[in-house]
């Protein structure tokens, strides 16, 4: 199996319920990643997934482009964050406790 079918893979186990142009775009982004490309599948797929919902599902960008700081506004973001990834069918949710590297590191951009 070659990299982008063990992502697309792992992504699929991880939110069964994602559109496919939502999982289109999560799967290009960690494939892109250059920090993620030793990565395990399942983990490339968590992180860029986490940080495809923080950026396109809640008001994560528009918070820093306010002043506030990345991690006050994961905070302020992090009961849409969880909505988005409940209702593509994700079990685990993220808490205000996990660190960036938990929750989702750097994948190439700011967030």
């Amino acid at each position: 199996m070659n990299r982008r079918d063990a992502v697309a893979a792992a992504l699929l186990r991880l939110a069964p319920r994602l559109p496919d142009f939502e999982a289109g775009a999560v799967l290009d982004r960690a494939l892109a990643s250059s920090g993620l490309r030793g990565a395990a599948p399942e983990t490339a797929a968590w992180l860029c997934l986490v940080a495809y919902a923080r950026h396109a599902f809640t008001e994560y960008d528009g918070l820093l482009d306010d002043g506030y700081d990345r991690d006050s506004a994961r905070h302020f973001v992090l009961d849409d964050l969880n909505a988005a990834l409940g209702a593509w069918g994700v079990r685990r949710r993220i808490s205000g406790e996990e660190t960036e590297e938990g929750a989702a590191p750097e994948t190439g951009d700011e967030g």
